[in-house]
């Protein structure tokens, strides 16, 4: 504790809690007196009240309150029910300790400031804390030297944003490549190489100064909204992302077939045209689960209909039944919806009748001009805005329709005069998307709790993740430059609770001719990314099935390849649900890993145990990329690589996928839709190696579509584990889990032992020994064998797996 204190009053020293008045003269803020409230600390200034609350442990929202600034409800914080938090109080003459467990708020009490402390260790604090003027409210935190800031949303200006000045306003950036300072998805937050993140709960137009405009201050600071903040600790970033989404929510998990392979363009524009092009897949050999209708749906054109949201029943004519041959085949129908009513369109009268849109400064209903036509805009924060909205999506369900895509939410045009139910354009802009998504996801779960929302949507605010919203990154240009930035925003975005931002595959914008290298370089990334969807504008057909053969061939191998990984990426996707990690990871996130690779942006972990590097320019046979530490094996060849660098030889079918020494990496036998997804037949491709004695892993099933399966018990876990010794190596697998419907009753297991070129003495599982034979022909006709594969330097094993645990042991 002497230490905490020693830290903090060295801060305390250096900085002080400046209190700016409606004259913009300034003064200190003090402390008056204190008390506890249930557990959280609410602090009387003489500036008003600071309330601290504790989320757990490790994480706390800050509330500043001063009479005469209007608050907004959180967007940011999770209503979730949780264990109470122990805390405990000490006060001396000058300071207040606020402990949390883990996490200490030492409160200054003159002048007024909070500094944040773990471990021994300042990790934050506040220069001057809260401000608020006439026109400007926001925060200032003093940054140490050396500090880097990831994150705040989607930007393309690399992994480290300090010494940036980066705005708060949610904007459509068309066509974008390698530089975006202002995009679809701004997130007032950061994460910090200190292991903290801090994050705004304010939805209002702002800015994030990094350092920008002083060098030690990270400044937030926005026109209106709620003068609060989160902070959340951790001892390593991947509990620091888990704290993070305890505080702000979790992602909970899609259904399966939003793993799958997508139909999508803009747009198709008859159910005919639709049904060819899903017949298309099926003619090519190429696995599908969803076809996306675009704008297409509810008018001919693209101009003067958004806002009928109901079938152009002349080139849609059956619909519903449409929607149902496809789901007899299991493809899903996803549709676009916007949240803009068009005074041109069929619903303009009934939304003003309905009190649905947002107003002007007279109370009437708002209308501007943008690209589509003169129109309204639903005002989601107003009850009666939802009411109207909903009814319409609900009508869509109960026709077939399985999915959301949410377009325009920023919202794209939002006029600073448009009245909300809750507060002006300004003050609520960036949580609109949050809020339409947030509508309806609960009204879908209300209405139909056994149905897994699926929610696609490319803006929003921190927390939207446990509305399942599924961000994209927008309308990016169908060019090299437009890859290049991908895996850098999916990598900020998941850091902060969006672990499924992915890209339009192949790219959306522009492009006057197809560029066959860069399409199936964008297709192959993203079989490791967590949507397969490719997209784009209709003049370069977006689908692998509609160009030439070479492009149809490497790429139905790729998209093959996502599906035998279904074990795999479904265990990504539960796991995502229960702790916030993200489905593509950083290497910084490696324990004891080089800090140097804050800024890498290269290459990424796709879950614990696949390194994968998009090939990002023309004409490449080799990419160099970084390594996090570890052996790792090339995916294609089992070529092993160490150091902290690897050179990978690529051609136009491979790009660089490399494997952790000591992985189990689970594949199943092809399909044609997830909905034929079982793990009757199981492989296990087990990489062995000298430095890695003892391993584990597992695989996570349910049926894929029941709500909360975990939770109520209806999932399987097949665990794996595996340890060297002398004589050696021995397998263990058990399962646990109350199971769920259609779960295989006994399991054909494929071992393939990598880097093994030992001829076996002897091979036993369950006690029963396995036959080690000596042809390839002879072991492909047996249902339980063994046998070196020496031209693979692999030890291929076959047994079968009932719901007992079972041990195989493999003996020199």
């Amino acid at each position: 504790m002497m230490m905490k204190l020693k830290k903090t009053l060295q801060f305390c020293a250096l900085a002080g809690a400046i209190v700016s008045n409606s004259s913009g003269a300034t003064e200190s803020r003090h402390y008056l007196e204190h008390r506890l409230e249930g557990n959280a600390l609410t602090i009387e200034t003489t500036d008003g009240e600071v309330t601290l609350t504790p989320i757990n442990d490790d994480s706390v929202a800050v509330h500043y309150r001063r009479e005469g600034v209007k608050q907004l409800p959180s967007f940011a914080l999770a209503g979730t029910r949780r264990a109470p938090v122990e805390t405990s109080i000490e006060e001396s003459a000058g300071l207040i300790t606020y402990d949390l467990g883990d996490l200490h708020a030492v409160i200054r009490k003159s002048p007024f400031a909070i500094s944040y402390h773990r471990d021994g260790e300042t990790i934050l604090s506040e220069e001057t804390g809260f401000f608020a003027t006439e026109t400007m409210r926001g925060f200032r935190f003093a940054l140490a030297e050396g500090e880097k800031l990831l994150g705040g949303g989607e930007r393309v200006l690399g992994m480290d944003r300090r010494g940036r000045r980066l705005p708060l306003y949610n904007r459509a950036h068309y066509g974008y490549t390698t530089e975006s300072e202002q995009m679809y998805f701004s997130l007032p937050a950061v994460m910090s190489s200190n292991k903290y993140i801090l994050a705004f709960d304010n939805s209002a137009t702002g800015a994030l100064d990094l350092g920008a405009s002083d060098e030690d201050v990270l400044q937030f600071e926005a026109v209106g909204g709620r003068t609060a903040y989160i902070v959340a600790t951790g001892d390593n970033y991947p509990e620091l992302v888990e704290n993070y989404v305890d505080a702000t929510g979790r992602q909970p998990l899609p259904p399966r077939w939003a793993l799958g392979n997508f139909a999508s363009r803009f747009g198709y524009h008859t159910e005919e045209e639709v049904r060819e092009t899903v017949e298309k897949f099926a003619d090519e050999g190429f696995p599908l689960d969803a076809v996306v209708l675009d704008l297409f749906w509810f008018g001919p054109d693209i101009k003067g209909h958004m806002g009928n949201l109901a079938w152009d029943r002349g080139a849609f004519p059956q619909p519903e039944e449409m929607m149902a041959d496809f789901r007899e085949r299991g493809i899903q129908t996803i549709l676009v919806t916007e949240p803009f009513v068009l005074t041109s369109s069929e619903r303009w009268d009934e939304a003003v009748a309905a009190g649905a849109l947002a107003k002007d400064l007279g109370g009437k209903p708002m209308r501007f001009d943008f690209y589509f036509g003169n129109t309204g805009l639903i005002d989601v924060f107003d009850e009666r805005g939802r009411d109207w909205f909903w009814n319409i999506y609900d009508g869509l369900l109960q026709q077939g329709v399985s999915g959301w895509w949410g377009d325009l939410g920023e919202p794209e045009v939002h006029p600073s005069d448009t009245v909300h139910a809750i507060g002006m354009a300004d003050e609520v802009h960036n949580a609109y998307g949050h809020r339409w998504a947030q509508t309806l996801f609960e009204r879908q779960s209300a209405a139909y709790p056994e149905r897994r929302p699926f929610i696609m949507m490319r803006a929003g605010f921190p927390g939207s993740q446990r509305y399942g919203m599924i961000p994209w990154t927008g309308d990016v240009a169908r060019e090299w430059g437009g890859l290049k930035p991908q895996v850098e925003l999916a990598l900020s975005m998941g850091l902060l609770g969006f672990g499924y931002t992915h890209s339009d595959l192949g790219g959306f914008a522009g492009g006057e001719e197809f560029d066959r290298e860069l399409y199936i370089r964008w297709l192959q990334y993203g079989v490791f990314q967590p949507v397969y969807r490719p997209h784009a504008q209709e003049h370069i057909a977006s689908e692998p099935v509609f160009h030439d053969r070479t492009t149809r061939d490497i790429t139905r191998e790729y998209i093959k390849l996502r599906y035998r990984l279904l074990p795999y990426n479904y265990t990504l996707a539960f796991e995502n649900s229960q702790t916030g990690m993200p489905l593509m990871r950083p290497l910084f996130f490696e324990p004891d890993s080089d800090p140097a690779l804050m800024d890498y942006k290269d290459a990424y972990l796709w879950g614990n145990d696949f390194l994968v590097a998009p090939v990002t320019g023309a004409g490449i046979d080799a990419v160099e990329l970084r390594l996090p530490g570890g052996v790792w094996f090339n995916y294609w060849n089992d070529d092993q690589h160490s150091g902290e660098k690897a050179t990978i030889d690529v051609n136009l079918e491979t790009i660089p996928v490399l494997v952790r020494a000591g992985a189990f990496i689970p594949t199943v036998d092809d399909m044609a839709t997830t909905r034929d997804y079982s793990s009757e037949n199981l492989t296990l491709d087990y990489y062995a190696h000298p430095a890695s004695i003892e391993s584990s892993g597992y695989v996570y099933e349910d049926d894929g579509l029941t709500v909360n399966a975990f939770a109520r018990d209806r999932y399987t876990r097949l665990h794996f584990k595996a340890g060297r010794s002398a004589g050696g190596i021995r397998f263990d697998f058990r399962r646990d889990g109350g199971g769920y419907p259609g779960e295989p009753q006994q399991r054909n297991m494929h071992l393939n032992i990598h880097n093994w070129s030992l001829q076996p003495s002897q091979v036993r599982a369950a006690g029963k020994e396995i036959p080690v034979l000596e042809s390839k022909r002879d072991f492909e006709q047996a249902s339980e064998a063994a046998w070196l594969d020496q031209h693979a330097n692999q030890l291929r094993v076959k047994f079968k797996w009932d719901r007992q645990a079972l041990s195989l042991d493999v003996r020199h």
